[in-house]
């Protein structure tokens, strides 16, 4: 018997193929991961691969995949595997990406459904080369979810929509129980982590989606452990506290290859809780702030925890 071992040939990242070599580091203990082993886990790399949906579970390396796929909670990247934008710290393909996928609502809809989940959480690329940015797209996905599975709650997890007018209120009128767009860094390092966004386009279009529907949560996350300073993610946290957000998200940064942008430091556990006690008296309703945190990680239980803290202040 002979086993087929397919490699990916392609170069993920063409525009930085040209930059110096940033060495991995080590990671420190708090940090590493296990290898899944779980059958559970392939059940749920099976059933990706039959539907044909791109997870950013994969694409992005997060090192949590091995724990959510052991538990069936595969986010779903929509709109195609490659980006049109070449964030310095993202492990997505850059390049020019392939029509949308007009069938793609009906099978992340019947993924959804057979994984059995309570919550969902759907990202996507940027699709600057479609007219509205792939708006049309999630609010297809969305609905798609709604009807094959009517008890799950969504989160999506967009684009900036940049340049792309009327393109959020589309989004906002499917109505997604959660609304994230994350801000990823402070805004000095903009130019050189996430070039191709503008800071306070994101902050607008977060406050945006409160003024249009106050009954969706908004959520946001940041890394750490890219050379920002305590008072910048401070600052950080009073701008997202401004529009009304609601829950937010602090993760170590990993650098995903050589070509990417480095780990300044790795924040330790300690430090992380004193930023999600900063963020809880700042007001957030929800915070998760760990090493291994990412956007989608736990995001069932802290919806539950999200919504519960809602429903105590609207009791209060």
């Amino acid at each position: 018997m002979t086993t087929r071992i397919e490699i990916d040939h392609r170069v993920r990242h063409p525009e930085k193929q040209g930059r110096p070599d940033n060495p991995i580091q080590r990671k420190p203990s708090w940090i590493r991961v296990k290898a899944p082993t779980n059958p559970v886990y392939h059940e749920t790399h099976a059933l990706m691969r039959e539907k044909k949906l791109t997870t950013v579970c994969e694409e992005a390396a997060c090192p949590n995949i091995g724990e959510c796929w052991s538990q069936r909670h595969a986010t779903m990247m929509i709109m195609g595997e490659i980006c049109t934008r070449a964030c310095s710290f993202c492990n997505v393909s850059t390049g020019l990406p392939a029509p949308l996928d007009a069938d793609e609502p009906r099978r992340v809809a019947e993924a959804v459904a057979q994984l059995g989940l309570r919550h969902v959480v759907i990202t996507s690329v940027d699709r600057d080369d479609v007219a509205d940015g792939g708006a049309a797209h999630f609010a297809g996905v969305i609905n798609a979810v709604r009807e094959a599975a009517p008890g799950v709650t969504i989160e999506i997890l967009t684009p900036d929509f940049l340049r792309k007018p009327g393109a959020l209120e589309v989004v906002v009128a499917a109505r997604p129980d959660v609304f994230n767009h994350n801000l990823e860094t402070v805004p000095r390092l903009y130019p050189s982590i996430r070039p191709g966004a503008r800071y306070y386009q994101s902050l607008r279009l977060l406050d945006r989606v409160k003024q249009l529907d106050p009954s969706i949560f908004t959520k946001s996350g940041v890394m750490v452990g890219l050379g920002e300073t305590k008072p910048e993610i401070g600052q950080v946290m009073d701008d997202l506290r401004i529009a009304d957000v609601d829950f937010l998200t602090v993760g170590q940064y990993l650098q995903p290859t050589v070509k990417h942008a480095a780990v300044d430091r790795f924040v330790t556990p300690e430090e992380f809780d004193e930023i999600a006690a900063t963020a809880r008296a700042k007001g957030f309703l929800q915070v998760s702030a760990t090493p291994l945190t990412r956007s989608s990680y736990h995001a069932d239980t802290d919806f539950a925890a999200l919504r519960a803290a809602r429903n105590k202040v609207l009791a209060a």
